[in-house]
């Protein structure tokens, strides 16, 4: 091309505001978040929750310890925008299991809801362990 021609193609011309050429916001796609994703987003979101932990360390399942500053583990299973969670955790003894478990449900829906967009239809919760505090060890023998 020499200095007299230009090039006038739809790919080098600018392209302003009223131009737009992108399809409609409704045409363009969904974001899709996968499950082993969601499962992640919840049990780090459930890890928020005070005196809730999990199993840390271990091979197998075989000298695992009890940690709060680990996260549960989580399984998620979609159907559509609908997230079915399984959450495996440990609770601090003694508590109120049921008030535990209600908040657990609560705060783990709400965010996972939040962050991912997904409706939480199901929660299930299993207690793995118990950590009794040291002073409750003493007045249970």
């Amino acid at each position: 091309m020499t200095a007299a021609q230009t090039d006038l193609s739809p790919a080098s011309r600018p392209v302003t505001p009223s131009q737009d050429v992108r399809p409609p916001v409704e045409q363009r796609g969904a974001t899709t978040v996968p499950a082993s994703v969601v499962g992640r987003i919840a049990e780090q979101v459930a890890s928020e929750v005070p005196g809730v932990g999990g199993a840390a360390g271990g091979l197998l399942g075989v000298g695992a310890r009890r940690d709060f500053d680990s996260r549960p583990v989580a399984t998620c299973e979609l159907y559509g925008a609908v997230a079915v969670l399984s959450l495996d955790v440990g609770v601090a003894f003694p508590v109120d299991l049921n008030a535990t478990c209600r908040a657990l449900r609560q705060h783990v829906g709400d965010r996972v809801s939040e962050l991912t967009g997904l409706q939480v239809g199901r929660l299930d919760i299993a207690i793995s362990w118990l950590n009794p505090a040291a002073a409750t060890r003493g007045a249970l023998q």
